[in-house]
């Protein structure tokens, strides 16, 4: 939580220009600010960024804010929600594509460590690949308003390939069986996001 926090901070205090680690003789901080960006969901015909396939699940208009951080050999990854269905939870991953009319447009999950065995017709389901540390997960649950945030640190960074958008599932949950790992039901909705 502690990240979280102080990436809001540093997001508000240092904003693009950055600033003089070495002024006043305080340390850098090993964290580094990636990006925050923001996405209202609107009907597929509509959308350009931000895209909703089932509107009473993932209401037009909800917003999504993806906040991502670098810190040495990790990367923090905070998903807040407004005015989603209330009381419910989403499974939420990071996905290889960027977002598009059909909920199949954004490709599979991202993999730090892509398994060999997966084709695009065939994603991986293998717990060895399709687990929370070699993907990004995110387990987000609504308030009675329908506004959440969850958060997750990955023990890698990006490197030449990064996620290019966040998808919405309609389980609260992501399965973790041998042959099911990954697994979280119909996508209700995707957000198209740099991950840098």
């Amino acid at each position: 939580m502690r990240i979280v926090i102080a990436l809001a901070a540093v997001v508000v205090a240092v904003g693009c220009g950055g600033g003089d680690p070495g002024s006043g003789g305080a340390k850098p901080s090993a964290e580094e600010v990636g990006s925050r960006e923001i996405g209202v969901l609107a009907p597929a015909e509509a959308a350009d960024v931000a895209f909703t396939y089932d509107p009473e699940a993932a209401p037009p208009g909800a917003e999504l804010e993806l906040e991502v951080s670098r810190g040495d050999g990790s990367t923090t990854v905070r998903l807040s929600a407004d005015m989603l269905q209330p009381n419910r939870g989403y499974a939420a991953h990071a996905h290889t594509d960027p977002c598009g009319r059909n909920g199949t447009d954004a490709g599979p999950h991202y993999q730090h460590e892509v398994d060999p065995a997966a084709t695009p017709e065939r994603p991986s389901v293998d717990p060895a690949y399709a687990n929370p540390h070699n993907e990004i997960w995110l387990e987000l649950t609504t308030d009675g308003q329908g506004n959440g945030v969850a958060g997750t640190t990955v023990p890698f960074v990006f490197d030449d390939r990064v996620p290019s958008s966040i998808v919405l599932h309609e389980q609260p949950t992501t399965e973790t069986g041998h042959g099911r790992a990954g697994s979280a039901g119909a996508r209700l909705a995707c957000f198209t996001a740099s991950f840098r």
